[in-house]
């Protein structure tokens, strides 16, 4: 690998994928302020322009080696901020201006309590895998909250969602992280792609949506959670058969002192 370039010209494009990636809270106070206003098409406009831009930056990162060329800026950090007001905090004030959660101060409470468990969930040292997966549901409010308003869903429908979706923050089921898989990596891409398309498309005809398109969409919904479910629990397969292989040899050192030593699996910690 060749040595990280410092030059005011390779400064100047890490600095330009920083501010890039923190536009999110641009388009953030926007989503807050039209959430207020009653414009629920804008606001998810917005949610797309930040997927994207979530989507892109870590490309755009890894490609001009930001975290070499700027060290003492903590781009991991920003994204972080700006991926809980986006995907978690605007979400649940759209929801609740719009009406589709309860009135009062009981829609205050179901608004909180996904945002609480989002708290939670960005600051687990885990919450990004070293094997590149989300640990627990990764807070796709947003994405949440777009299907529940096209689709028209109730308030019951909304908040038994959301409360469905608070609990799968806690429950450790590896989701993948699509950009950065190792497996299917360009089926998933191909298909993560797709689904931005659609959802442009199923937003160009708001308020009155193709049930094709959502349901084509929704596709794309499950192919993400079955695979997810499905390397989730191959790998703990993998984890479980690497420590049952590891036991004779345990036994025969603890009984006898002559075993061999052998060394844990490298993902013991999450057994």
């Amino acid at each position: 690998m060749s040595a990280p370039q410092s030059g005011s010209g390779h400064r100047l494009k890490a600095m330009s994928v920083h501010a890039y990636t923190a536009m999110g809270v641009v388009l953030a106070l926007l989503m807050v302020h039209m959430s207020y206003a009653g414009e629920v098409e804008i606001v998810l406009w917005l949610f797309l322009a930040a997927m994207i831009i979530d989507g892109s930056d870590g490309f755009l990162a890894r490609r001009f080696r930001v975290k070499e060329v700027m060290p003492g800026f903590d781009g991991a950090l920003l994204d972080n901020i700006i991926d809980y007001i986006t995907y978690a905090f605007a979400p649940m004030v759209l929801l609740w201006s719009a009406g589709y959660l309860p009135d009062g101060w009981l829609g205050g409470v179901v608004a909180s309590v996904p945002l609480l468990a989002s708290c939670y969930q960005f600051c687990r040292s885990d919450a990004k895998t070293d094997d590149h997966f989300f640990l627990g549901f990764p807070s796709y409010w947003n994405i949440a909250a777009f299907y529940l308003i096209v689709l028209g869903a109730s308030v019951a429908a909304t908040t038994t969602t959301l409360l469905v979706l608070t609990v799968l923050v806690f429950v450790p089921i590896k989701y993948v992280y699509p950009s950065r898989t190792e497996t299917a990596w360009w089926l998933t891409m191909t298909l993560t792609t797709l689904w931005l398309g659609l959802y442009a498309l199923i937003l160009a005809q708001y308020p009155s949506p193709s049930l094709w398109l959502i349901v084509l969409s929704g596709g794309y919904l499950v192919y993400y959670a079955v695979l997810s479910l499905r390397l989730t629990l191959n790998r703990r397969s993998q984890d479980g058969g690497a420590a049952g292989s590891a036991s004779p040899a345990d036994s025969s050192s603890a009984a006898g002192g002559k075993g061999i030593l052998q060394k844990p699996p490298q993902d013991a910690k999450e057994l």
